[in-house]
């Protein structure tokens, strides 16, 4: 894959925004479902994380084809994981923004993963995310599937 620059960045996570925009029940903004919509990063609301950490919900919710679709945005400070390893029913991608990441899988290290990768998180696959890094790791989560309480690994 060619190195992905801010724009890229940017007009791939739109894509993935506006797939989830049908989707119903969202936690995070309040719009008709099935109308398409723009979510504006500068307008999401800031939840401020125990780890020091932030997290920007985008959508939470069912689509009208009958996939669960949830997607939020997480800035990680410098050592820190944003959750002990778990597992869950859905699948998921992770999108690098910034930074660098330790992605666990099934209680083994992956790969480390930087700007513009995608970590793929199979649904029941016991997975993990440390940042590794000396700065902060900014990265989207768009996780797609059944939704049901997730377990610790």
């Amino acid at each position: 894959m060619s190195e992905m620059n801010r724009r890229d960045f940017g007009m791939m996570a739109a894509a993935f925004a506006a797939l989830a925009t049908a989707a119903e029940g969202q936690a995070a903004g309040d719009y008709p479902t099935g109308t398409s919509t723009v979510f504006r990063f500068s307008e999401l609301p800031v939840k401020k994380n125990a780890n020091g950490g932030e997290s920007r919900a985008v959508m939470h919710g069912t689509l009208p084809t009958g996939e669960f679709v949830e997607v939020h945005e997480t800035m990680l400070p410098a050592g820190q994981m944003p959750h002990p390893p778990h597992r869950h029913s859905h699948s998921e991608f992770i999108l690098i923004r910034e930074g660098s990441v330790e992605h666990w899988n099934n209680g083994k290290l992956e790969a480390k993963a930087g700007p513009g990768d995608i970590i793929f998180n199979a649904h029941g696959v016991g997975h993990g995310l440390k940042n590794v890094g000396t700065t902060p790791a900014h990265y989207f989560v768009v996780a797609v599937g059944v939704q049901k309480d997730e377990a610790p690994v």
